[in-house]
C-alpha cells in the first residue's frame, strides 16, 4: 500500500499492546480506524482518546476465536466506512507450561484466539478486498515463537508457527490469482505489552479448575512476565517497522534483528537433521 489517507484500517487486539500502538501509527497517516477487542472498558477508552483526537473511529467489542463475533465487525467497518483496506490479525494470548501439561481447556484457548482468530479474519475480510479490486494488505501477528521451538511454550508455539505458514499460503494463494493484496506476518521476540497477563480475558467456559499452582509454574510465568516487561524494543517502534513493511509490501517482519541466529540454527537443524537445539535464551 502506497496511499493511506482516508483508507480503513481493521485491527484486533486494538485496546492495547502492539494493536493500539499500529492503531496510532495507521491513524497518523489519515486512516480510519475499526478496533476489536475483548475488554470492552479499555476498547471504549481507547475509542474516545481517538474521538478526542479527530480520527475516525469505531470500537466493536470482538471474540476473534467465534466467527459470527468476526462477521459482524466486517458488516459495522462496511456500514460504518464503506470498505476495509488493512486487516491487521492482532489479537493473541501466551499461556505456558510443558506440552503435557496444559489443559483441553488451555489448548482450546490460544488455538481458538490465536489460530481461530486469524482464521477467522482471513476467510471474512479477503473476499471483500478483493472485491474492492484496489490496493490491499493484511498483516498476521505472529511471534518468533513462530519461527522457533522452545520449551515450555508449545501451545502458543504451535498457534505462532500455524499464523506463519497460514500466512505465507495466503501470500501464495493471492499471488497465483494477481490480487494487489500484501501479505506481512509479524514475528517480534519481547515487546512490553500487556500479553503475559493474557489469562485476564480467558472465557469463564476455558478456564482451568481451581488449584494451587506448583512453585515451578509460578516461577515460570514470573519469569515470563519479567522478559516481557523488559524488552527492548517498545510497542511504537514495532508499529513504526510494521508501517514501513505494508508501505514496501514486505512479507516477513523480524523486529528483533538478534533472533535470527536462533532461526538460522533452527534451519540447519532440520536440514542437517540433527537434534533441536535449544534457542530459548535469545531475545529481545
Amino acid at each position: 500500500m502506497k496511499d493511506f489517507r482516508d483508507k480503513v484500517a481493521v485491527i484486533t487486539g486494538g485496546a492495547s499492546g502492539l494493536g493500539l500502538a499500529m492503531a496510532k501509527r495507521f491513524a497518523a497517516e489519515g486512516m480510519k480506524l475499526v478496533l476489536a477487542d475483548i475488554e470492552e472498558d479499555a476498547l471504549r477508552r481507547v475509542e474516545q482518546d481517538f474521538r478526542r483526537a479527530k480520527i475516525p473511529v469505531i470500537g466493536i467489542r470482538t471474540d476473534v476465536s467465534r466467527a459470527q463475533d468476526i462477521e459482524r465487525l466486517a458488516e459495522k467497518a462496511l456500514a460504518t466506512f464503506g470498505g476495509v483496506h488493512l486487516l491487521c490479525n492482532n489479537a493473541g494470548v501466551a499461556p505456558g507450561g510443558a506440552v503435557w501439561e496444559n489443559t483441553l481447556a488451555d489448548w482450546e484457548w490460544v488455538l481458538g484466539v490465536n489460530v481461530w482468530g486469524v482464521i477467522h479474519g482471513v476467510r471474512t475480510f479477503l473476499p471483500i478486498m478483493l472485491r474492492q479490486d484496489g490496493e490491499c494488505h493484511v498483516v498476521n501477528t505472529a511471534s518468533v515463537a513462530g519461527l522457533l521451538s522452545v520449551p515450555n511454550m508449545g501451545s502458543y508455539c504451535v498457534s505462532k508457527h500455524s499464523v506463519v505458514t497460514l500466512s505465507e499460503c495466503l501470500f501464495h494463494d493471492l499471488q497465483q490469482r494477481g490480487a494487489s493484496i500484501g501479505v506481512s506476518v509479524l514475528c517480534p521476540a519481547y515487546v512490553p505489552t500487556g500479553i503475559a497477563d493474557s489469562e485476564r480475558n480467558r472465557p469463564a467456559m476455558l478456564r482451568n479448575g481451581q488449584r494451587n499452582k506448583t512453585a515451578e509454574e509460578l516461577a515460570r510465568e514470573e519469569a515470563l512476565r519479567h522478559a516481557v516487561s523488559s524488552g527492548r524494543v517498545s510497542a511504537d517502534q514495532v508499529a513504526q517497522v510494521v508501517f514501513d513493511a505494508v508501505q514496501a509490501n514486505r512479507f516477513y517482519i523480524l523486529t528483533h534483528p538478534r533472533i535470527k541466529g536462533a532461526i538460522q540454527t533452527r534451519m540447519e537443524d532440520i536440514l542437517m537433521e540433527r537434534q533441536p537445539t535449544d534457542t530459548s535464551s535469545p531475545g529481545g
